[in-house]
């Protein structure tokens, strides 16, 4: 992963998410922020694959985590009536664009 890729795609993972919370959950931004860090945790299926990380892989589709199926009910947590749920939802479906947008990057970097 170059250099500038890296910094984008660790500044969506880790700044963005502060900047969401803030706009979507204003008078409860930090614990927003703090749930949607937590979201990170579903790279943890990054560790079912072999090998763990390969640079031109793309998480999206590949990863059980990452599925279509998941981010389809990742949206659907965007309806229970319950902040906090929602608040994991937009952390999930962020992470997952931040990484589909990494995918288009390195597929357009093979070209």
């Amino acid at each position: 992963m170059p250099k500038l890729q890296a910094v984008i795609h660790y500044s969506l993972h880790f700044v963005a998410p502060g900047l969401l919370a803030w706009v979507l959950f204003n008078e409860q931004w930090h614990i927003a922020w703090t749930i949607m860090i937590a979201t990170m945790l579903v790279d943890l299926d990054h560790l079912l694959a072999r090998p763990i990380f390969d640079p031109n892989r793309c998480s999206i589709g590949f990863h059980p985590l990452h599925s279509y199926v998941a981010i389809c009910i990742y949206g659907g947590l965007l309806f229970v009536p319950n902040v906090y749920i929602q608040m994991i939802a937009v952390g999930l479906l962020f992470h997952m664009a931040t990484d589909a947008l990494d995918c288009l990057w390195t597929s357009y970097r093979k070209k």
